[in-house]
């Protein structure tokens, strides 16, 4: 149950962070999913490192942090995407 949560998860974290971060992103969907999925496990750490691991109620820090680091993760990886999806075209 575990993965099918880091699953969701992922895949709602990467849309939201394609959604908010300008112009059109190139990368697939199931890419997409694997930075939500990254961007979560890096803002529970970053969460976990500002002490903020464990609160009462709804933990919206931790979620900010997530969806702060999907963004990044997003754009990172969706500039990396193409540029080998670019060499791969000069290639052929």
């Amino acid at each position: 149950m575990g993965w099918l949560w880091a699953i969701i998860v992922g895949f709602v974290l990467g849309l939201l962070a394609k959604a908010i971060i300008p112009g059109k992103q190139h990368s697939p969907l199931w890419l997409t999913t694997i930075f939500g999925m990254l961007g979560a496990v890096a803002g529970n750490a970053i969460a976990r490192a500002l002490g903020v691991e464990v609160t009462s109620g709804i933990d919206w820090s931790r979620h900010v942090f997530q969806l702060i680091a999907a963004i990044i993760i997003v754009a990172l990886g969706d500039m990396l995407y193409m540029a080998t999806l670019g060499k791969r075209k000069q290639r052929a």
